[in-house]
């Protein structure tokens, strides 16, 4: 595929979840598909990958990630696969190729299981956020989601699921280990101190 294939190929994944995506979805939305395959890029780069295929493979895994989601909640990963596998029967790529982006879309099932550095590199991409400036607008998106679909049925289960999430998640890359984590522990802080605050609260001290 060339560069202007995947170009158009881009356009054409955008204009579909633009049209397809529930409302609902708050976190798992055009955006964060867009930023997954920024971050992305941006990871390969730092870790060092600047083979051609590899980046082409990887791009294009970041567009179908989420791709699932259009037709199911639980278990979008593997319905990512089938609509990648749907949209290239057409023999533009071959098995080894769809097979590698078949691993990285499910590498980034929870908990994430990376095989290889693409596959670390997606799911640091992923979830990028956790280390990030903009991570308390976008956990709240991600909250409003939980409510909407009923993983959740409060706000204040929120912050302990968080917290769990955290202290399990782990990055993969050696860039993401020093660029996000040290934002992700400030996070897990704050997150903790807010619900030993909560906590004395509701125990009136």
């Amino acid at each position: 595929m060339t560069e202007s294939g995947f170009r158009d190929l881009e356009q054409s994944i955008i204009q579909r979840l633009e049209k397809g995506l529930d409302k609902r979805l708050t976190y798992h939305n055009l955006q964060h598909t867009k930023d997954v395959l920024k971050q992305a890029v941006r990871i390969a780069g730092e870790e060092g990958i600047n083979n051609e295929k590899q980046l082409l493979l990887l791009r294009i895994a970041a567009l179908y990630h989420d791709i699932g989601f259009l037709d199911t909640y639980r278990g979008h990963e593997l319905r990512s696969c089938e609509i990648l596998m749907d949209d290239f029967s057409n023999g533009t790529l071959g098995t080894n190729d769809l097979e590698s982006i078949k691993g990285m879309i499910m590498a980034t099932r929870i908990p994430q299981s990376p095989a290889n550095l693409l596959e670390e590199i997606i799911c640091d991409a992923d979830l990028d956020y956790l280390g990030r400036e903009d991570f308390p607008p976008i956990s709240q998106h991600l909250m409003k989601e939980f409510l909407e679909y009923g993983i959740i049925k409060t706000e204040q289960e929120w912050d302990p699921i968080q917290i769990a999430f955290f202290e399990k998640h782990q990055y993969f890359t050696r860039s993401s280990q020093t660029n996000r984590q040290p934002g992700k522990l400030r996070h897990l802080q704050i997150l903790k101190d807010s619900q030993e605050k909560a906590s004395q609260n509701r125990d009136g001290k």
